[in-house]
């Protein structure tokens, strides 16, 4: 998969993406992430790519030129038009299931915003989806993008060596993750639950589904409501009663007749 990152600091995307499991990854090529400087597009004096707004108000928004062109540009390269997603805290709430979504694709576009934002025209133009990471507000896209990508990433088939991993994880099934638990047996008076020791995977796995409706209905309240609402318990059938009596011989008659 490859992550194409429209930003105007492509030095700090870069160095936070290449470590650890993301590094690995694109060493051996099962990710390709390039950081494209929104700057070598502006046709203005010293690279400038911002100016005032209209209708006056604090600080500078980036202009709609420098920024078409830098995505025009990208998506010219590739073999068909890809997604461009704009971070923004006014977009749609970035969740796992929208990993799973992005991580289907083959090219993935992430456009940077700074300063107040961008020229509402190039939005309107050229971007097809809308991310925010949280209601709050950050000085730049370049952090929610590498959030994106680390997301996303992790359900590319071969990143985390073990893709068993991401199925098991946090969301992936709506519910938080379950406890888990590692050498030694015993921590600071702490013992590892002994269902976990007993070998029987069935009740390992009634354990952690158990563990993580709790820790989901403890912790994420709202989430635990819609698991319920997806997955109703069933309802058990009432067994009827087998009754022992011999029935009275007027009965049995009029039965047999």
């Amino acid at each position: 998969m490859n992550f194409h990152i429209l930003t105007l600091f492509p030095d700090m995307v870069m160095s936070g993406l290449n470590t650890s499991i993301l590094a690995r990854a694109m060493e051996k090529e099962l990710i390709h992430v390039e950081a494209v400087n929104i700057r070598d597009y502006s046709l203005i004096r010293h690279q400038k790519v911002d100016d005032y707004t209209y209708g006056g108000g604090a600080g500078m928004l980036m202009q709609a030129q420098p920024v078409y062109d830098c995505i025009e540009a990208v998506q010219q390269r590739l073999p068909e038009r890809a997604r461009v997603v704009y971070m923004s805290p006014q977009g749609e709430v970035f969740t796992q299931q929208k990993a799973q979504e992005f991580s289907k694709e083959k090219d993935l576009i992430l456009l940077c915003g700074h300063y107040e934002g961008i020229d509402e025209r190039v939005l309107e133009e050229s971007v097809t989806d809308v991310i925010s990471i949280g209601d709050y507000v950050l000085t730049g896209g370049e952090l929610p993008a590498m959030i994106v990508v680390d997301a996303v990433s992790r359900l590319v088939p071969g990143v985390l060596g073990n893709d068993e991993s991401a199925g098991t994880e946090s969301f992936q099934n709506g519910l938080l993750e379950y406890p888990q638990y590692s050498r030694p047996e015993e921590w600071h008076g702490r013992k590892v639950p002994e269902i976990l020791l007993s070998g029987d995977h069935a009740k390992v796995d009634a354990w952690r589904l158990e563990q993580s409706l709790e820790r989901t209905k403890e912790r994420r309240p709202d989430l635990y409501e819609k698991y319920m609402k997806e997955h109703p318990p069933a309802v058990k059938k009432k067994r009827r009663k087998k009754t022992t009596e011999e029935p009275h011989p007027a009965e049995e008659e009029n039965f047999l007749q």
